[in-house]
Protein backbone atom coordinates (compact mmCIF):
# COMPACT_ATOMS: atom_id res chain seq x y z
CA UNK A 1 0.00 0.00 0.00
CA UNK A 2 2.81 2.59 0.89
CA UNK A 3 4.39 2.37 -2.66
CA UNK A 4 0.47 2.36 -4.04
CA UNK A 5 0.36 5.65 -2.41
CA UNK A 6 3.78 7.40 -2.88
CA UNK A 7 3.47 6.69 -6.95
CA UNK A 8 -0.50 7.97 -6.83
CA UNK A 9 0.99 11.41 -4.94
CA UNK A 10 4.25 11.59 -7.40
CA UNK A 11 2.04 11.21 -10.27
CA UNK A 12 -0.76 13.48 -9.73
CA UNK A 13 -3.26 10.80 -8.84
CA UNK A 14 -4.48 11.17 -5.29
CA UNK A 15 -4.06 14.13 -2.74
CA UNK A 16 -4.34 14.17 1.19
CA UNK A 17 -7.07 16.97 1.14
CA UNK A 18 -6.11 20.04 2.85
CA UNK A 19 -2.93 18.71 2.72
CA UNK A 20 -1.10 22.16 3.19
CA UNK A 21 -3.15 23.07 6.60
CA UNK A 22 -2.05 19.58 7.96
CA UNK A 23 -4.98 17.48 6.11
CA UNK A 24 -8.70 16.17 6.55
CA UNK A 25 -8.62 12.43 7.74
CA UNK A 26 -10.91 10.28 5.35
CA UNK A 27 -10.94 12.91 2.53
CA UNK A 28 -9.13 13.24 -0.55
CA UNK A 29 -8.79 14.82 -3.89
CA UNK A 30 -8.33 13.49 -7.84
CA UNK A 31 -5.50 15.00 -9.15
CA UNK A 32 -4.37 15.61 -12.95
CA UNK A 33 -4.53 11.51 -13.73
CA UNK A 34 -6.95 10.39 -11.17
CA UNK A 35 -9.52 12.80 -12.07
CA UNK A 36 -9.80 11.30 -15.66
CA UNK A 37 -8.90 7.56 -14.28
CA UNK A 38 -11.90 8.30 -12.23
CA UNK A 39 -13.91 9.45 -15.18
CA UNK A 40 -13.34 6.39 -17.29
CA UNK A 41 -14.78 4.19 -14.53
CA UNK A 42 -17.40 6.22 -14.65
CA UNK A 43 -18.15 6.05 -17.92
CA UNK A 44 -17.29 2.60 -18.45
CA UNK A 45 -20.10 1.72 -15.86
CA UNK A 46 -22.72 4.41 -16.95
CA UNK A 47 -21.89 2.96 -21.03
CA UNK A 48 -22.44 -1.02 -19.12
CA UNK A 49 -25.72 0.07 -17.22
CA UNK A 50 -27.77 2.91 -19.62
CA UNK A 51 -25.89 2.69 -23.35
CA UNK A 52 -25.68 -1.12 -23.38
CA UNK A 53 -28.99 -1.82 -22.35
CA UNK A 54 -32.30 -1.04 -23.12
CA UNK A 55 -34.33 -1.64 -19.72
CA UNK A 56 -32.44 0.99 -17.33
CA UNK A 57 -32.45 4.68 -17.44
CA UNK A 58 -30.15 7.27 -15.46
CA UNK A 59 -30.77 10.13 -13.73
CA UNK A 60 -29.10 12.83 -11.13
CA UNK A 61 -30.03 13.79 -7.79
CA UNK A 62 -29.49 16.16 -5.16
CA UNK A 63 -27.21 15.80 -2.39
CA UNK A 64 -28.92 17.68 0.10
CA UNK A 65 -31.83 15.28 1.12
CA UNK A 66 -35.55 15.42 3.23
CA UNK A 67 -34.95 14.33 6.45
CA UNK A 68 -37.87 12.93 6.28
CA UNK A 69 -36.63 10.49 3.22
CA UNK A 70 -34.10 9.47 5.74
CA UNK A 71 -36.59 8.55 8.33
CA UNK A 72 -38.87 6.57 6.13
CA UNK A 73 -35.88 4.67 4.94
CA UNK A 74 -34.93 3.75 8.53
CA UNK A 75 -31.42 5.61 8.05
CA UNK A 76 -32.57 7.78 11.37
CA UNK A 77 -32.77 5.25 13.39
CA UNK A 78 -30.67 2.09 11.86
CA UNK A 79 -27.71 3.99 10.16
CA UNK A 80 -25.58 3.54 13.23
CA UNK A 81 -22.09 2.19 14.42
CA UNK A 82 -21.36 1.02 17.97
CA UNK A 83 -18.44 3.17 18.85
CA UNK A 84 -15.63 2.28 21.83
CA UNK A 85 -13.49 5.45 23.30
CA UNK A 86 -10.08 4.74 24.88
CA UNK A 87 -10.16 6.21 28.29
CA UNK A 88 -6.06 6.12 27.98
CA UNK A 89 -4.70 6.98 24.79
CA UNK A 90 -8.20 9.21 23.81
CA UNK A 91 -8.60 7.40 20.66
CA UNK A 92 -11.90 6.17 19.01
CA UNK A 93 -12.74 3.01 17.42
CA UNK A 94 -15.68 0.62 15.78
CA UNK A 95 -16.67 -1.94 18.50
CA UNK A 96 -15.73 -4.61 15.37
CA UNK A 97 -12.10 -3.11 15.33
CA UNK A 98 -11.72 -3.94 19.55
CA UNK A 99 -10.19 -7.48 19.98
CA UNK A 100 -9.93 -9.13 22.92
CA UNK A 101 -11.05 -5.82 25.25
CA UNK A 102 -7.70 -4.21 23.82
CA UNK A 103 -7.47 -0.53 22.38
CA UNK A 104 -5.82 -1.20 18.67
CA UNK A 105 -3.14 1.77 19.91
CA UNK A 106 -2.00 1.47 23.04
CA UNK A 107 -2.94 -2.03 23.78
CA UNK A 108 -5.19 -0.78 26.75
CA UNK A 109 -8.62 -2.67 28.64
CA UNK A 110 -9.73 1.02 29.64
CA UNK A 111 -12.36 1.26 27.53
CA UNK A 112 -15.83 3.37 27.53
CA UNK A 113 -19.22 0.67 27.05
CA UNK A 114 -20.39 0.85 23.43
CA UNK A 115 -22.22 3.86 22.16
CA UNK A 116 -24.16 4.38 18.94
CA UNK A 117 -23.11 7.02 16.74
CA UNK A 118 -25.42 8.27 14.01
CA UNK A 119 -23.24 8.15 10.22
CA UNK A 120 -24.73 11.11 8.80
CA UNK A 121 -23.85 14.17 8.28
CA UNK A 122 -26.47 17.15 9.34
CA UNK A 123 -26.64 20.80 7.80
CA UNK A 124 -28.83 23.93 8.27
CA UNK A 125 -31.21 24.74 5.64
CA UNK A 126 -32.00 28.17 4.75
CA UNK A 127 -30.50 31.61 6.69
CA UNK A 128 -31.76 30.70 10.10
CA UNK A 129 -30.52 28.23 12.45
CA UNK A 130 -33.60 26.45 13.18
CA UNK A 131 -33.64 23.07 15.03
CA UNK A 132 -36.63 22.19 12.29
CA UNK A 133 -35.27 23.17 8.94
CA UNK A 134 -32.36 20.99 8.30
CA UNK A 135 -31.31 18.31 5.61
CA UNK A 136 -28.83 15.77 5.43
CA UNK A 137 -26.26 15.04 3.01
CA UNK A 138 -27.41 11.82 1.41
CA UNK A 139 -25.35 8.87 3.27
CA UNK A 140 -26.28 7.09 -0.57
CA UNK A 141 -27.35 7.48 -3.51
CA UNK A 142 -30.38 4.84 -3.33
CA UNK A 143 -33.17 6.78 -1.73
CA UNK A 144 -33.33 9.55 -4.43
CA UNK A 145 -33.80 6.85 -6.95
CA UNK A 146 -36.78 5.63 -5.05
CA UNK A 147 -38.38 9.29 -4.39
CA UNK A 148 -38.26 9.61 -8.26
CA UNK A 149 -39.75 6.51 -9.01
CA UNK A 150 -43.01 7.87 -9.97
CA UNK A 151 -41.10 10.75 -12.39
CA UNK A 152 -39.36 8.17 -14.59
CA UNK A 153 -42.45 5.93 -14.87
CA UNK A 154 -44.29 9.16 -15.79
CA UNK A 155 -42.20 10.07 -17.97
CA UNK A 156 -40.71 7.30 -19.40
CA UNK A 157 -43.67 5.05 -19.25
CA UNK A 158 -41.27 1.96 -18.61
CA UNK A 159 -43.14 -1.35 -17.42
CA UNK A 160 -41.30 -4.14 -15.36
CA UNK A 161 -38.41 -5.11 -15.20
CA UNK A 162 -36.52 -2.01 -15.32
CA UNK A 163 -33.94 -0.28 -13.85
CA UNK A 164 -32.61 3.61 -12.44
CA UNK A 165 -28.92 4.66 -12.73
CA UNK A 166 -27.34 6.89 -10.63
CA UNK A 167 -23.52 8.17 -10.22
CA UNK A 168 -23.16 10.83 -7.61
CA UNK A 169 -21.46 11.57 -4.23
CA UNK A 170 -22.49 9.97 -0.70
CA UNK A 171 -21.11 11.11 2.99
CA UNK A 172 -20.91 9.23 5.94
CA UNK A 173 -19.01 10.37 9.03
CA UNK A 174 -17.05 7.43 9.69
CA UNK A 175 -15.51 6.84 13.07
CA UNK A 176 -12.24 5.96 12.12
CA UNK A 177 -11.69 6.44 8.27
CA UNK A 178 -8.80 4.06 7.31
CA UNK A 179 -6.52 2.15 4.11
CA UNK A 180 -6.24 5.33 2.05
CA UNK A 181 -9.32 5.58 -0.37
CA UNK A 182 -10.92 2.55 0.73
CA UNK A 183 -12.85 4.04 3.65
CA UNK A 184 -13.29 7.80 3.26
CA UNK A 185 -16.15 10.14 4.78
CA UNK A 186 -16.88 11.61 1.59
CA UNK A 187 -16.88 9.51 -1.63
CA UNK A 188 -19.03 8.51 -5.21
CA UNK A 189 -20.86 5.58 -5.54
CA UNK A 190 -22.33 3.96 -8.81
CA UNK A 191 -25.61 2.34 -8.01
CA UNK A 192 -28.39 1.02 -10.12
CA UNK A 193 -32.00 -0.24 -9.27
CA UNK A 194 -33.69 -2.82 -10.71
CA UNK A 195 -36.98 -2.71 -10.35
CA UNK A 196 -39.11 -6.34 -11.00
CA UNK A 197 -42.25 -8.13 -10.25
CA UNK A 198 -42.57 -9.93 -6.64
CA UNK A 199 -41.48 -13.30 -7.38
CA UNK A 200 -38.92 -12.46 -10.65
CA UNK A 201 -36.69 -11.20 -7.74
CA UNK A 202 -34.81 -14.40 -7.27
CA UNK A 203 -33.48 -14.90 -10.49
CA UNK A 204 -32.79 -10.99 -11.36
CA UNK A 205 -30.68 -11.36 -8.35
CA UNK A 206 -28.29 -14.13 -9.40
CA UNK A 207 -28.19 -12.48 -13.01
CA UNK A 208 -27.06 -9.21 -11.67
CA UNK A 209 -24.38 -11.09 -9.42
CA UNK A 210 -22.86 -12.71 -12.39
CA UNK A 211 -23.13 -9.21 -14.41
CA UNK A 212 -21.51 -7.45 -12.00
CA UNK A 213 -18.74 -9.80 -11.35
CA UNK A 214 -18.14 -10.07 -14.85
CA UNK A 215 -17.97 -6.14 -15.23
CA UNK A 216 -15.19 -5.65 -12.51
CA UNK A 217 -12.99 -8.78 -14.93
CA UNK A 218 -13.64 -6.78 -17.67
CA UNK A 219 -12.26 -3.37 -15.92
CA UNK A 220 -8.63 -5.67 -15.32
CA UNK A 221 -9.40 -7.35 -11.98
CA UNK A 222 -8.80 -11.10 -12.91
CA UNK A 223 -6.76 -12.13 -9.93
CA UNK A 224 -8.02 -11.14 -7.04
CA UNK A 225 -12.00 -11.43 -7.38
CA UNK A 226 -14.16 -13.61 -5.30
CA UNK A 227 -18.04 -13.76 -4.21
CA UNK A 228 -19.09 -13.87 -0.21
CA UNK A 229 -22.71 -14.40 0.44
CA UNK A 230 -23.67 -12.89 3.57
CA UNK A 231 -25.21 -14.81 6.35
CA UNK A 232 -28.66 -14.21 7.16
CA UNK A 233 -28.04 -13.00 10.71
CA UNK A 234 -25.62 -10.15 8.71
CA UNK A 235 -28.03 -9.02 6.36
CA UNK A 236 -29.36 -5.10 6.45
CA UNK A 237 -32.55 -4.83 7.77
CA UNK A 238 -34.42 -4.28 4.52
CA UNK A 239 -32.05 -7.46 2.55
CA UNK A 240 -33.58 -10.42 1.50
CA UNK A 241 -30.41 -11.63 0.25
CA UNK A 242 -26.77 -9.89 -0.50
CA UNK A 243 -23.79 -10.89 -2.39
CA UNK A 244 -20.70 -8.96 -1.78
CA UNK A 245 -18.25 -9.02 -4.61
CA UNK A 246 -14.87 -9.04 -2.49
CA UNK A 247 -11.44 -8.25 -3.73
CA UNK A 248 -8.13 -8.41 -2.31
CA UNK A 249 -6.70 -5.05 -1.40
CA UNK A 250 -3.16 -4.44 0.08
CA UNK A 251 -4.70 -4.10 3.40
CA UNK A 252 -6.95 -7.92 3.01
CA UNK A 253 -9.83 -9.05 1.42
CA UNK A 254 -13.11 -6.66 1.56
CA UNK A 255 -15.72 -5.20 -0.45
CA UNK A 256 -16.45 -4.06 -3.61
CA UNK A 257 -19.47 -4.50 -4.53
CA UNK A 258 -22.70 -5.31 -2.96
CA UNK A 259 -25.34 -6.76 -4.91
CA UNK A 260 -28.75 -6.92 -2.96
CA UNK A 261 -32.23 -7.92 -2.92
CA UNK A 262 -34.02 -4.90 -1.54
CA UNK A 263 -37.59 -6.80 -1.52
CA UNK A 264 -40.15 -3.94 -1.92
CA UNK A 265 -38.99 -2.40 1.19
CA UNK A 266 -37.88 0.86 0.03
CA UNK A 267 -40.80 1.64 -2.09
CA UNK A 268 -43.31 0.36 0.36
CA UNK A 269 -41.68 2.87 2.84
CA UNK A 270 -42.15 5.73 1.04
CA UNK A 271 -45.73 4.84 -0.73
CA UNK A 272 -49.38 5.51 0.96
CA UNK A 273 -52.43 4.07 0.56
CA UNK A 274 -51.75 0.90 -0.28
CA UNK A 275 -55.22 -1.00 -0.32
CA UNK A 276 -56.20 -1.14 -3.98
CA UNK A 277 -52.53 -2.73 -4.75
CA UNK A 278 -53.15 -6.24 -6.32
CA UNK A 279 -50.19 -7.47 -4.08
CA UNK A 280 -49.60 -4.91 -0.72
CA UNK A 281 -46.12 -4.39 0.55
CA UNK A 282 -44.93 -6.08 3.39
CA UNK A 283 -44.23 -2.65 4.99
CA UNK A 284 -46.43 -0.85 7.29
CA UNK A 285 -44.93 2.68 7.70
CA UNK A 286 -47.46 5.96 8.68
CA UNK A 287 -44.94 7.57 5.98
CA UNK A 288 -45.78 11.28 5.32
CA UNK A 289 -45.65 10.74 1.73
CA UNK A 290 -48.59 11.48 -0.84
CA UNK A 291 -47.03 9.18 -3.32
CA UNK A 292 -48.13 6.01 -4.88
CA UNK A 293 -44.48 4.18 -5.86
CA UNK A 294 -45.68 1.33 -7.61
CA UNK A 295 -46.45 -0.13 -11.16
CA UNK A 296 -49.75 -1.06 -13.29
CA UNK A 297 -49.56 -4.83 -13.83
CA UNK A 298 -50.37 -5.18 -17.58
CA UNK A 299 -51.99 -8.32 -17.32
CA UNK A 300 -53.91 -7.34 -13.94
CA UNK A 301 -55.17 -4.29 -14.74
CA UNK A 302 -53.92 -4.02 -10.56
CA UNK A 303 -51.07 -2.07 -8.78
CA UNK A 304 -47.94 -3.66 -7.40
CA UNK A 305 -45.31 -2.25 -5.17
CA UNK A 306 -42.00 -3.76 -7.31
CA UNK A 307 -39.50 -5.95 -5.45
CA UNK A 308 -35.96 -3.99 -6.12
CA UNK A 309 -32.12 -5.46 -7.05
CA UNK A 310 -29.09 -2.93 -6.45
CA UNK A 311 -25.93 -3.80 -7.31
CA UNK A 312 -23.81 -0.97 -5.05
CA UNK A 313 -20.30 -0.01 -5.76
CA UNK A 314 -17.73 2.44 -4.45
CA UNK A 315 -16.11 4.31 -7.33
CA UNK A 316 -13.34 4.79 -4.49
CA UNK A 317 -13.17 1.53 -3.82
CA UNK A 318 -12.88 0.44 -7.57
CA UNK A 319 -10.09 2.78 -8.25
CA UNK A 320 -7.89 1.43 -5.11
CA UNK A 321 -8.67 -1.92 -6.88
CA UNK A 322 -8.03 -1.14 -10.29
CA UNK A 323 -4.54 0.59 -9.11
CA UNK A 324 -4.01 -2.50 -6.88
CA UNK A 325 -4.12 -4.84 -9.68
CA UNK A 326 -2.62 -2.43 -12.37
CA UNK A 327 0.74 -1.42 -10.07
CA UNK A 328 3.83 -4.06 -11.34
CA UNK A 329 7.17 -3.87 -10.57
CA UNK A 330 9.72 -5.96 -13.01
CA UNK A 331 13.28 -6.62 -13.81
CA UNK A 332 14.49 -5.17 -17.63
CA UNK A 333 17.90 -6.68 -16.83
CA UNK A 334 20.03 -7.88 -13.66
CA UNK A 335 20.74 -3.67 -13.28
CA UNK A 336 17.76 -2.19 -13.19
CA UNK A 337 13.69 -2.36 -13.10
CA UNK A 338 10.51 -0.57 -13.80
CA UNK A 339 7.24 0.67 -12.21
CA UNK A 340 4.39 0.28 -14.60
CA UNK A 341 0.69 0.61 -14.18
CA UNK A 342 -1.02 -1.96 -17.07
CA UNK A 343 -4.15 -0.73 -16.74
CA UNK A 344 -6.76 -1.81 -19.37
CA UNK A 345 -6.68 1.04 -22.36
CA UNK A 346 -9.99 2.14 -22.00
CA UNK A 347 -9.38 3.09 -18.05
CA UNK A 348 -5.86 4.51 -18.65
CA UNK A 349 -5.85 8.46 -17.83
CA UNK A 350 -3.98 8.93 -20.82
CA UNK A 351 -4.36 7.30 -24.18
CA UNK A 352 -1.04 8.06 -25.74
CA UNK A 353 2.01 10.35 -25.32
CA UNK A 354 3.36 12.03 -28.50
CA UNK A 355 6.75 12.54 -27.96
CA UNK A 356 9.49 14.64 -30.06
CA UNK A 357 13.24 13.23 -30.20
CA UNK A 358 14.04 16.67 -29.77
CA UNK A 359 12.52 19.32 -27.98
CA UNK A 360 14.49 22.68 -29.94
CA UNK A 361 13.45 21.00 -33.55
CA UNK A 362 10.98 22.86 -34.99
CA UNK A 363 10.37 20.45 -37.75
CA UNK A 364 10.16 17.54 -35.15
CA UNK A 365 8.01 19.49 -32.43
CA UNK A 366 5.45 21.04 -35.21
CA UNK A 367 4.98 17.55 -36.53
CA UNK A 368 4.59 15.95 -33.23
CA UNK A 369 1.93 18.47 -32.29
CA UNK A 370 -0.20 17.76 -35.79
CA UNK A 371 -0.29 13.72 -34.97
CA UNK A 372 -1.29 15.06 -31.48
CA UNK A 373 -4.24 16.99 -32.68
CA UNK A 374 -5.21 14.22 -35.03
CA UNK A 375 -5.22 11.41 -32.55
CA UNK A 376 -6.93 13.70 -29.89
CA UNK A 377 -9.54 14.36 -32.86
CA UNK A 378 -10.75 11.29 -32.26
CA UNK A 379 -12.49 11.29 -29.16
CA UNK A 380 -11.07 8.37 -27.31
CA UNK A 381 -9.36 10.15 -24.54
CA UNK A 382 -6.98 12.48 -23.58
CA UNK A 383 -3.55 12.54 -26.02
CA UNK A 384 -0.16 14.64 -24.81
CA UNK A 385 2.65 16.13 -26.18
CA UNK A 386 5.67 15.14 -23.69
CA UNK A 387 8.19 17.80 -25.29
CA UNK A 388 10.70 17.05 -22.59
CA UNK A 389 13.87 16.15 -24.80
CA UNK A 390 14.92 12.97 -22.70
CA UNK A 391 12.70 10.47 -24.26
CA UNK A 392 14.13 7.71 -21.97
CA UNK A 393 12.95 9.63 -19.00
CA UNK A 394 9.31 10.57 -20.86
CA UNK A 395 9.29 6.68 -21.61
CA UNK A 396 9.50 5.65 -17.70
CA UNK A 397 7.29 8.11 -16.42
CA UNK A 398 4.45 7.05 -19.23
CA UNK A 399 4.70 3.56 -17.59
CA UNK A 400 4.51 4.59 -14.18
CA UNK A 401 0.79 6.29 -14.71
CA UNK A 402 -0.27 3.56 -17.47
CA UNK A 403 0.20 5.37 -20.61
CA UNK A 404 -0.61 2.25 -22.98
CA UNK A 405 1.11 3.90 -26.25
CA UNK A 406 4.44 6.71 -26.69
CA UNK A 407 4.60 7.90 -30.55
CA UNK A 408 8.45 9.10 -31.56
CA UNK A 409 8.58 11.52 -33.93
CA UNK A 410 12.35 11.88 -34.98
CA UNK A 411 13.87 12.42 -38.23
CA UNK A 412 12.45 9.78 -40.15
CA UNK A 413 8.93 11.00 -39.61
CA UNK A 414 10.10 13.97 -41.24
CA UNK A 415 12.23 12.27 -44.23
CA UNK A 416 10.27 9.06 -44.87
CA UNK A 417 6.87 9.89 -43.20
CA UNK A 418 6.70 6.94 -40.41
CA UNK A 419 6.49 7.22 -36.62
CA UNK A 420 7.55 4.79 -33.64
CA UNK A 421 5.13 3.60 -31.69
CA UNK A 422 5.94 1.58 -28.66
CA UNK A 423 3.72 -0.32 -26.39
CA UNK A 424 4.27 0.02 -22.43
CA UNK A 425 3.68 -3.41 -21.50
CA UNK A 426 6.44 -5.25 -23.99
CA UNK A 427 8.38 -1.97 -24.43
CA UNK A 428 8.59 -3.23 -28.36
CA UNK A 429 8.49 -1.10 -30.61
CA UNK A 430 6.93 -0.93 -34.22
CA UNK A 431 7.66 1.91 -37.11
CA UNK A 432 4.59 2.52 -39.30
CA UNK A 433 3.23 4.85 -42.25
CA UNK A 434 1.71 8.14 -41.19
CA UNK A 435 -0.87 7.49 -43.11
CA UNK A 436 -1.51 5.01 -40.96
CA UNK A 437 -1.87 7.14 -37.40
CA UNK A 438 -5.17 6.38 -36.78
CA UNK A 439 -6.17 2.88 -38.03
CA UNK A 440 -3.40 1.45 -35.59
CA UNK A 441 -4.09 3.67 -32.73
CA UNK A 442 -8.08 2.87 -33.36
CA UNK A 443 -6.72 -1.01 -33.15
CA UNK A 444 -4.84 -0.86 -30.03
CA UNK A 445 -7.22 1.06 -27.99
CA UNK A 446 -9.91 -1.05 -29.17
Amino acid sequence: MDELVALCKRRGFIFQSSEIYGGLQGLYDYGPLGVELKNNIKQSWWSSMVYERDDIEGIDTAILTHPDVLKNSGHENTFTDPMIDCKKCKSRWRADEIIDNKCPKCQSTDLTDERPFNLMFKTKLGPIDDKDNFAYLRPETAQNIFINFKNILDTTSRELPFGIAQIGKAFRNEITPRNFIFRVREFEQMEMEFFVKPGEDDKWYKEWVQLRLDWWKNQGLTNNLSLLEVEQSDLAHYSKATTDIMYKFPHGTEELEGIANRTDFDLGSHTKNQSDFEIQSTVTKNTTSNSKLASLCSESKKWIIPFVIEPSAGLDRGVLAILTEAFTEEKIDSNSSRILLKLPTHLAPIKAAVIPLKKNNPDIVNKAKEVKLILQSLGLGRIILENTGNIGKSYRKHDEIGTPICITIDFNTIEKNTITFRDRDTMSQETYDINDLKDRFREILS
